[in-house]
């Protein structure tokens, strides 16, 4: 089973609500907690989100993030893609970060930078990915901060991408949540188009049982099961928990609500296996 979503260090994102200071641990720490995790929930190889905090020596903001994977085989850096940052000198760190093979793919942050998919200011990291064939992962839908502007995570602004860009690969975060008809209809219409089923709920184990007993885990997965028919394509859907946001066996549990057995082997190990060449 392959999680394709998670972090291991802050992501140092402007303004985000959530509290990561369980995450400000030495790499051997969060490594054997993430382990304890991954054995828990079945998860065999696990993607991890770099920190927005680029650096001239850290252009993709994946050092920290590899340190941990450093300690934990199964582990990969997932780096950031800042489109604040578009001069030749930090696309050449970039592309120099690529070359060592460390990273499986990129990632924007829209919403919490002030930026699309569709602004042009990705257009260099776009050759980037299509050079080195890496996937690329957009956060869509709602955000965690009250700075952000969500219009930049719309799930429409991805097809402008997909369209204008046919050689990456994309994967829109969260599905888009809460605009699942959109991102489904997305999916349903580009070939270079994916989806994660990350983050559509967050809690500790207490909370999860909570949303159980109240029906609440049924009715979202409900509306996602939904989205994804219409969209018709199982071998587009990644399996993604957002840990620590999420416990990871709580939120196997909750995602197996929404997909079909017949689907579950794709959406919880092939189609990761496949996108990110694991």
């Amino acid at each position: 089973m392959i999680d394709m979503h998670i972090h291991v260090v802050n992501s140092q994102l402007p303004g985000a609500k959530a509290d990561q200071t369980r995450l400000a641990k030495p790499p051997e720490e969060t490594a054997a907690w993430l382990a304890r995790e991954m054995t828990e929930a079945a998860v065999t190889q696990a993607l991890a989100m770099g920190c927005l905090a680029v650096s001239a020596d850290d252009p993709l903001g994946v050092r920290s993030t590899l340190a941990v994977a450093d300690c934990l085989p199964g582990l990969f850096a997932i780096g950031i893609a800042d489109p604040a940052n578009t001069s030749a000198e930090h696309l050449a760190r970039v592309e120099q970060e690529l070359t060592a093979g460390r990273v499986k793919a990129l990632k924007g942050y829209s919403g919490y930078v002030h930026f699309g998919p569709d602004s042009p200011e990705y257009a260099p990291y776009y050759r980037l990915a299509a050079n080195y064939e890496l996937p690329f992962i957009f956060h869509t839908g709602d955000t965690y901060s009250v700075r952000a502007k969500v219009k930049y995570a719309h799930p429409l602004r991805m097809d402008e991408a997909a369209v204008d860009n046919p050689d990456v690969r994309f994967v829109m975060a969260h599905f888009g949540n809460p605009w699942l008809a959109d991102a489904a209809e997305v999916v349903y219409k580009n070939e270079n188009v994916w989806a994660d089923l990350s983050g559509l709920l967050v809690g500790d184990d207490a909370a999860f049982a909570e949303m159980a007993q109240r029906g609440a885990l049924d009715e979202v997965a409900h509306d996602v099961r939904r989205a994804m028919r219409y969209a018709e394509r199982p071998d587009r859907f990644l399996y993604g928990s957002d840990w620590p946001l999420a416990p990871m066996r709580r939120y196997r549990e909750f995602v197996e609500r929404i997909v079909p057995a017949e689907q579950r082997s794709a959406v919880f190990a092939e189609n990761a296996r496949q996108l990110f060449r694991l």
